[in-house]
Order: structure tokens, then sequence, then C-alpha cells
């Protein structure tokens, strides 16, 4: 039976969808991931942009420098198992409240010890910034909180995820409300910190609420120390890669606050903010087609590999047509979101915006290299990218600041996602493919 949102498509789109059950499944679940990303990116950067008006660059540098410490560390309470989770109850459904209970229990032990990690490591790089400390250890919180986000892959591995949308974006709506009202009685950084965590710990409750709707219950899972052991051999990879990922990810942010000033990455996070506002693409359409990819993977190779480079197409297509027109457009978004006190960080955007282009291409490579269970492969690629962004954040930062920061950042995630995959011969093929991509993207 098609979905009713086929019936308004113009003619072409209809033919291509119509009868097409699994594609129309796919469809509806990425466009309720869209809406999701498509309100958080509305509302969210109305009230980011308040906030960073409000507190200034120097403020919302350290509340920067505090979000990208915990985001940091936050891969290790994640511990890299979402696409495994979903792969595996995909593969064994009858085993869905073992795994998922499992990953429950592992994940709130491990979120427990980031959290004190983030705090520990913060005291050492900051021993006299007591306010960093306190952003810190308020907004850490969020780590144990999204521990609950395992409920979400439940909803992914049944291509759900409308009830994922229900649920956080309740709780994003709630915590908003509250940044605006703390920007209106004008209070302290402080209190961002702690609406940040609010949001986590709203949305997990959400997620409870959601999962029982459904007719399953949090009471139901089960934890398997014997799968534990099994999930804990698949994925310290994925942790180390997730670890060094966000490394590469945030180490920018946490170089400037250690090597530059504040305010210097007040201004570039400002630019960062922006070009971040559309990772929830390729996370969106990856998340929707990457059960079908792994079936496809299952049944017929050639099916495979020509889903993944529709994929890779696709994403490649939409960076382009994000970075194109936003180079042109830089300094007028930078004015009109955040005033004249951001205006140097216009091409810091420019540099940052390009970047995501080999981001969405890192995502989707991703996913050939989770269907193929070769996550010591994504480990080595993402520690080459970090490498590579650590080296060139020292060497630029002190002489450019937020520039250099960019910059360092454009050449290591292309490195990560492109350059890298010819140096290991298993990618090569893959290599090509992105390079097609490139050359020639498609949006079908």
């Amino acid at each position: 039976m098609n979905q009713a949102w086929v019936a308004y498509l113009p003619a072409f789109l209809r033919k291509k969808v119509e009868g097409r059950h699994e594609l129309q499944k796919v469809l509806t679940n990425t466009g309720w991931l869209f809406g999701d990303r498509l309100l958080r990116m509305g509302v969210g950067l109305f009230v980011g942009i308040w906030i960073a008006r409000y507190l200034g660059p120097t403020q919302y540098g350290l509340l920067s420098y505090a979000a990208s410490m915990i985001a940091v560390f936050s891969a290790i309470a994640v511990l890299g198992l979402d696409s495994i989770v979903v792969r595996e109850i995909v593969r064994e459904p009858e085993s869905e409240r073992e795994i998922l209970g499992t990953v429950l229990t592992l994940r709130l032990l491990a979120s427990f010890s980031a959290y004190i990690l983030t705090v520990a490591t913060t005291l050492l790089l900051r021993p006299d910034d007591r306010l960093s400390q306190i952003l810190v250890a308020v907004m850490g919180w969020a780590m144990i909180f999204g521990s609950f986000d395992t409920i979400d892959l439940w909803f992914q591995s049944k291509v759900l995820s409308k009830f994922v949308v229900y649920a956080k974006n309740t709780a994003f709506l709630i915590a908003s409300i509250v940044r605006v009202v703390l920007v209106v009685i004008k209070a302290p950084v402080v209190a961002f910190a702690a609406a940040n965590s609010l949001e986590f710990g709203l949305a997990a409750i959400g997620l409870c609420y959601v999962y029982r709707s459904n007719g399953q219950m949090i009471s139901h899972l089960r934890t398997s120390w014997t799968l534990a052991r099994r999930l804990l051999r698949d994925c310290w990879p994925l942790v180390l890669s997730s670890v060094i990922f966000m490394v590469y990810l945030r180490i920018d942010q946490i170089m400037l606050g250690q090597m530059a000033t504040s305010h210097e990455l007040g201004i570039y996070a400002s630019a960062v903010k922006i070009a971040e506002i559309w990772f929830f693409i390729p996370t969106a359409i990856v998340s929707s087609v990457f059960p079908n990819i792994v079936r496809a993977r299952e049944v017929d190779e050639k099916e495979f590999y020509n889903r993944l480079q529709k994929l890779y197409n696709l994403l490649a297509f939409l960076g382009y047509a994000i970075a194109i027109p936003t180079t042109f457009l830089a300094s007028i978004v930078v004015y009109l979101f955040y005033g004249e006190a951001y205006a140097s960080a216009a091409p810091m955007l420019v540099l940052l915006i390009w970047s995501d282009v080999f981001a969405n291409l890192a995502v989707a490579r991703n996913t050939f290299l989770m269907a193929m269970n070769w996550t010591r492969v994504l480990l080595v690629m993402t520690f080459l990218g970090a490498a590579a962004n650590i080296a060139l954040n020292f060497w630029w930062v002190p002489k450019y600041g937020g520039i250099g920061a960019a910059a360092a950042s454009l050449i290591s995630y292309w490195f990560a996602a492109h350059g890298g995959c010819f140096l290991y011969k298993p990618l090569r093929r893959t290599g090509g493919m992105l390079t097609r991509a490139l050359i020639y993207p498609r949006f079908w």
C-alpha cells in the first residue's frame, strides 16, 4: 500500500516511487528526520544567535569551550555502538531486548566514567579557570542522560523515527523556551549550560514514553554480560575512532581556547554553528538507508555497491548545493545572524562550509565500512584525519587564529574522507567512487 504523500508528488517522481514500499518507508522516515532537523535548525539557530549576541564573543567562547570538551568525551559514553546495534537488531530481531538492554547498561557505565574524565581533564587544562570548570561539570550531565538514546536505535532499526522526533522535539522546544527566558532575565552563562543538560534529561524521559507507547517496556530489557563482552570486542575500534573523530571535530575549538583567547574562540564558534546547521542532512539520510544497504550486501554485491554510489552522489550534490551559495553570502549571513561583533567569522565560515562537503562523504563512506564490519579500517582513517588536524592546528592557530583552525579542518576532513582512501588498497575502489561523486554529483 502506498504512503498517502505519494499521491501529492509530481507525476515523474510518483512513477519512481509508486509500488516501491521499502523506498517509500525510507523516504517517509527521512522526511520525519528532516522535519526534526529543520525545526531544530530554525528554532535552534534563532535561540542560539540570541544567546551569542547576549553573551558576547568572550562568554560565548567559554560556553563553546565547555561544549567542545564534553563532545570529545561523549564519544566514550556512546561507545560507538549505534550502527552495530541497528545492524544486529536487523539481523536478529528476536534478540532485540537483550541487545538494547545490554547496550543501555554499558552506556550508563561508560557515561559516568566519561563525565569524571571530562571534569578531571578540564581541571588539568584550566586549573585556575573556575568558571570553565563549573560549565563543564554542569553541562556534562547531558552525557549521562544521553545514554537513553539507545532507545532511538530500536526505532531506527524499524525505520520509525517519527516517534523519536516527537520525544526529542518536545524536549528541545521546552529547553528552547527556557533558554529564551534566561536571555530575557539576563541569566549568567552557567544557566545556559544547565539548560543544555535539561534538554537531554527531558529527551530521555520522552524516549522512554514513546518506547512504551509502541508496546515495549524498559523493564523488559535484559543485560547479557556474554553479549556485552562480544559487543565491547567489536566496538572498541569504534570507541577509539569516535573519540579520535570527536577530537578532530572539536580540537580546533579546544586548541583555540588554550592557544588563543576566549574572544577568538567565540568568533570561530559562531562560524562553526552556521556550518554545522547542515550536518543533519547526511545523518538523516544515512540513518534511513543504512538498514537497506546492510540487507543489499547480504543478497547482491552489485546492488550493494550501486546503492553506495547513489548515496555518495546524493551527499556530494547536497554538499555543493550548500557550499557554493554560502561562499558568496558568508559576510551577509554572519552580519545578519550575529551582528558586527562577529563580522570576522565570515572567512572562517567559507572554509568550514567546504569542509562540510567532505564531512558528508565521510558519513556515507563510514556506512560502507560498517556494513563490511571494517571497524579497524575506520579507526585508522579517523586517526590519520585527527593527526593531520592536530598538526595543522598547532602550526596555524598561533599564527592565524580562527582562520588557521578553519583551514586545518578543511584539509583534514578531505584527507579523512577521500584522500586517505588511496593509501589503503581495499579502499581504493571506494576512493574512486567518492571521486566520481565529487566530479559528477547527482540528486537522483
